[in-house]
Parts: structure tokens; sequence; C-alpha cells
């Protein structure tokens, strides 16, 4: 089961492997992703990070360097001879590209990267497609992860930016980082928000007793979290729903499921969200129809990380959600002077 190097031994889903001298001072899921062990490095942390690894008896972290004969201990993976993550021939909606990075507008439906689950279908899979995983940075360092700077949501659609060489793949991760990359999202949201404008700065952490779901706790394990929002327009209550706002999100920071949880936080959880509904109407028809959350990534605007080209990007809205918000246009109350809403719909080719 070894590649080269070290010795292995088969003992039902557990194996034992001892480090060769030329794994000294790697870290462990690297050494264990090189020797075979886990289908990636991805997989070789996550088995780190859940505890299955030991190292000398002792539990190890895929942080920690490797020592030349160190006895590790593993629990494979169900899939113990899962392969490497596959290329698909899956559609891309490109907006821009040139020899450093990729601007695509992501449907709804799409992971961005693959998971324990879901190992096939995602935005990885179709990147390594046309790319090829020589062709995307690693700046991750996740074998799943070839070409990803940021994510969105499964059930988001919109722009989003990956990258082809580590260089450039790095200069955005650090971009965003210093907020210096303008991400704005459409999201319509269950009640109406009186305020024309609004910041939201709360931590985020993952839910104590549900791990697939974060929320605003103030715990050692919260991280910073900020979203600015503007009010675009106002539609008023009828009698199954307690009215909507149409708002535009900016993130200052980039926290798992940040925008939902903060629009939950303050009592207007995103309408057709099916994990973060806190405070959203009873009745089925309050979600306008809707199969998922309207949340949009609908303009982008960096600068060339290589060139320092400034490029700005639209993206109109999805038909789902044009159709929803379409519905609510007889209700209208108020409308931000410089919004044109019937544009929204329209802008699907992208600006430079």
């Amino acid at each position: 089961m070894s590649k080269v190097e070290g010795l292995i031994f088969i003992m039902a889903r557990t194996v034992s492997y001892i480090v060769d001298d030329a794994q000294e001072g790697e870290r462990f899921d690297v050494v264990l992703a090189n020797a075979g062990l886990y289908a990636s490095r991805s997989r070789a942390a996550r088995a780190l990070d859940e505890g299955r690894v030991f190292s000398n008896g002792a539990l190890v972290a895929k942080k920690q360097r490797a020592s030349a004969g160190d006895l590790l201990i593993c629990e494979l993976d169900e899939d113990a001879h899962a392969q490497g993550i596959a290329g698909e021939p899956i559609d891309l909606d490109i907006r821009f590209e040139d020899d450093d990075l990729i601007v695509l507008s992501k449907p709804a439906g799409m992971l961005t990267h693959p998971s324990a689950d879901h190992q096939s279908g995602t935005l990885v899979n179709a990147l390594i497609h046309r790319y090829g995983c020589d062709g995307l940075c690693n700046v991750q360092g996740e074998d799943d992860r070839p070409g990803i700077v940021h994510r969105l949501d499964g059930d988001t659609s919109g722009l989003m930016l990956a990258a082809k060489t580590d260089e450039a793949g790095q200069a955005l991760m650090d971009a965003i980082a210093l907020r210096d990359v303008d991400r704005r999202y459409l999201a319509l949201v269950h009640g109406v928000i009186a305020s024309d404008t609004g910041m939201i700065d709360a931590p985020i952490a993952r839910h104590p007793k549900i791990r697939a779901q974060m929320g605003v706790f103030d715990t050692p394990s919260s991280r910073e979290a900020m979203t600015t929002f503007t009010t675009l327009a106002r539609f008023a209550p009828e009698s199954f729903d307690n009215g909507y706002t149409l708002v535009e999100c900016k993130l200052y920071t980039g926290r798992t499921h940040q925008i939902r949880v903060h629009m939950q936080y303050i009592a207007h959880p995103i309408v057709g969200d099916r994990t973060y509904v806190a405070h959203a109407p009873k009745c089925p028809a309050a979600s306008l129809g809707l199969e998922r959350q309207f949340l949009h990534s609908y303009r982008l605007a960096f600068d060339h990380p290589m060139t320092g080209e400034r490029l700005e990007f639209s993206d109109g809205l999805p038909d789902d959600l044009a159709k929803a918000l379409e519905s609510l246009q007889h209700r209208c109350e108020y409308m931000k002077q410089s919004f044109d809403l019937g544009a929204l719909s329209n802008e699907k080719e992208g600006e430079r």
C-alpha cells in the first residue's frame, strides 16, 4: 500500500506506518497523503483533526512535524482506496481570464470544492477538467482545492475568483484578507428594514451542537465578522408574510455563511434559506417559491495582482431570483433613487 518509502502493515481498517528518513520534518498530513494512506492531503488533515492518527501512541495535529522512525497508527477513511479529485466536463460561465486568474459566475447548487459527502460536481472538478491541476494554484495547501482563493456557499450564486498561479492566488488571498477586494451581494430578506444603511459587527463561530451551522457567539473560538448593508428596496407585508427588503451586502471579512448568519442575527433572515430560519414567517408561501436562499454575488472589483489594472464585474440575477423579485414589484414602497430594479435581470455578461 506504500508508494515507495516506509513500511505498512494492514490491520482491519487501521494501518501502521513508519516514517522514512526522507520524510523527516514534514507535516503529518503531507506524510500520510504521500504514503498513499489517504486520497489527498485534505483527507489526511481531516483524519488528524478527527483524532484518527497517533504517533508513538499520542494524538497528532496536522501542523505537527514528523521525525524519522515515528510509528504512526491510522484509522482509514471508509473509502480507503479513494482516488484523487477527478476533472469533470462541467460548463463554466467565465467572465474573464488571463494567464494568472479567472473570474466566473458560479451557479446555485454547485459546491466550491469537494467535501466528505460530495466528491464530484464541484467547481474544483470543473476547473481541473479545463485547466488541469498543474494549471491552477495550490496556495491553500489542500489537494482538493486547486485554483480556489475564496468560496461561495453551494446554494449561493454569482461572481467569484479563481487563480492559475500560486503567485496570483496568494496575492488575491492577501487582498481579500486586507479588504482590498470589493465583494457585494444582493440579498432579499424577510421583514421591512427601517434603516437605509447598517453595519453588523458580530463574531461568528461554529454552532456548539449543530456542526453544520454557524452562529453569532461570544466564545474563544469566535472570529471577527463584519458586514455592511444598504437598503435598495422595501416591499409591503401581506397576509402570509411580514414584508421584504432587498439589500446590498458588502463583506469586510469572509466567515462561513457570514451574510446568512448576520441577517438572521438582526432578525431579517434571507428568503429561501433552509438553515438560518429564526424570525422567518412560518407560511411556506413566504419563501416566494424559492428552493434556495436569495443570495447572489453580483459585484466584484479588485486590482489585478500582477498588472495593477482595476477590474470590475457585474452579474445579473439568475432566473429563479429574478422571478421571486418580480413577484413583489407591485408591493414596492421604497426604492433607492440610484437603483434600477429592472437592470438586475440584464447584467449577464459582466463588465470590465
